[in-house]
């Protein structure tokens, strides 16, 4: 019986080195990743390396970065699988050139360079605004809680501090004790154990975590002293006890911040958050994106709601765009009601964009309930301005585009991507690997864009500045 297999010798030599191009098809990310990253500035990266060339050879930043930017947009961070699948994946072997960083290499990369990989995210914007995508006409504002590199358990109040601090010392006079069983007393071997060494390292850190949560303790108090104070002020100027709930008072704020206030003791930067499906210990990720889902800033935060975070993304999303494009503004940036204040109103900018934020999670039908749309809200208020136009035929159709821009956006950086937790810990970590994650979720919207679209539309705003420049000479 006669057989017709393909033939498959895994012995087989070959004559010529094969061609990398032949490796993946044409369409393929990685292609697009390298060609992206050839179009990119990457002097700050150079910078950092000594211009002399002088010993071994480091890999170049345009493949680490490349590498980073593949991995990000595969949905993997983890440095020990980047390094297995530059080994066994062909479209890893191919971003990385047929190089085999190691784990180490990879990790070390990624935390010397994160401000330049971060700052990265300002030339992606530029390129998807060259493509001809960037919709500004509304721009929509949301948070999402992120798990930090940390867990629950880890978290610690004053008195569990000064418990762990006890137990620590407790444990070293312990090892003190076994050294003189050792050595005899009064003797010491030529150095520490290492497990002593690490104690004290321990220690020192519980001491930073415990001075970290009693400042944060005394700002508590000031900012209740301030509450206080604000309404016995307003109170005398208007000559009428203000309505609503009294504060309570600063040494009940003081007994209660000594039991309630917690810090991680592997995440001290950490906090706990409050989602829709319990509490997590981890950071509030902020993201501004226009209609077409482009993020166009990103940055974490540690405070668990995202009232304080409205003006200061507002002006980051603002600085982002002019950095990209200094012709194009905003229309109108959405938000919920998260971020809805009376002082946000109050001290947003006059000269735009208009905002458009949600003044409660019930809006929508508090118009039924208190007579048809009449606001709820007292006349003249900010609260009221603001309802009255979330009410109106064109306010429902604007703030309708926030839901379809961003959350979708967070459900596949969450649930495709696979980014749930960071890898990292602190507050400036955290934010870079957030802007890296966001820059992948840009990639690959503008991978889909297309890329010869992207060419067509860079040479036709050359093209055109050209043309401006050439009347702007001759006039």
């Amino acid at each position: 019986m006669a057989y017709n297999f393909k033939n498959c010798d895994w012995d087989q030599l070959f004559l010529f080195p094969p061609d990398i191009r032949d490796w993946l098809p044409q369409d393929h990310l990685v292609w697009f990743i390298t060609e992206i990253v050839s179009q990119l500035d990457l002097e700050p990266f150079y910078s950092r390396y000594n211009p002399e060339g002088d010993g071994r050879p480091a890999y170049h930043p345009a493949m680490m970065t490349a590498l980073y930017f593949y991995s990000y947009c595969s949905g993997e961070r983890s440095s020990r699988r980047i390094e297995r699948l530059c080994m066994e994946s062909v479209p890893y072997r191919v971003v990385s050139g047929g190089l085999q960083p190691d784990h180490t290499t990879i990790s070390r990369f990624r935390k010397k360079f994160a401000s330049e990989l971060s700052a990265l995210f300002l030339q992606i914007i530029t390129l998807c605004r060259k493509a001809g995508l960037c919709t500004l006409n509304t721009v929509s504002l949301d948070g999402t809680k992120i798990g930090a590199n940390a867990s629950l358990s880890a978290n610690r109040n004053e008195a569990g501090l000064r418990k762990e601090i006890r137990n620590y010392f407790r444990e070293a006079d312990d090892a003190d004790a076994r050294e003189d069983e050792l050595y005899g007393p009064g003797r010491r071997g030529d150095e520490l154990p290492p497990d002593l060494t690490t104690r004290e390292g321990r220690l020192r850190k519980l001491r930073e975590i415990q001075k970290s949560l009693r400042e944060e303790k005394e700002e508590k108090v000031r900012e209740q002293e301030k509450k206080i104070e604000d309404r016995i002020v307003q109170e005398e100027s208007t000559g009428k006890k203000k309505r609503g709930r009294k504060p309570k008072s600063v040494e009940t704020v003081k007994e209660k911040a000594s039991e309630m206030l917690k810090v991680n003791i592997t995440d001290p930067e950490s906090r706990i958050m409050k989602t829709a499906k319990g509490h997590l210990q981890g950071y509030n990720a902020q993201a501004a994106a226009s209609e077409d889902r482009i993020i166009l800033s990103a940055e974490v935060t540690q405070d668990c709601n995202d009232k304080k975070q409205l003006l200061p993304m507002l002006k980051r999303t603002k600085e982002n765009l002019a950095a990209a494009d200094r012709t194009h503004r905003m229309g109108t940036l959405l938000a919920d009601a998260g971020y809805f204040s009376r002082k946000n109103l109050e001290l947003a900018d006059s000269a735009g964009p208009e905002l458009l934020v949600a003044v409660n999670s019930e809006w929508k039908t508090m118009g039924r309930r208190t007579g048809g749309g009449a606001p709820s809200s007292s006349p003249q208020s900010p609260a009221s301005v603001m309802e009255e136009k979330l009410r109106s035929p064109g306010g429902k159709e604007l703030y309708r585009k926030r839901g379809i821009t961003i959350e979708p956006i967070f459900g596949h950086i969450k649930e495709v991507l696979g980014f749930r937790r960071f890898m990292r810990r602190g507050l400036e970590a955290c934010g870079n690997e957030w802007k890296l994650m966001c820059m992948a979720h840009n990639l690959l919207k503008l991978w889909r864009y297309g890329i010869d679209k992207v060419h067509k539309t860079a040479d036709a705003l050359v093209m055109v500045e050209e043309r401006e420049r050439a009347m702007a000479f001759t006039a």
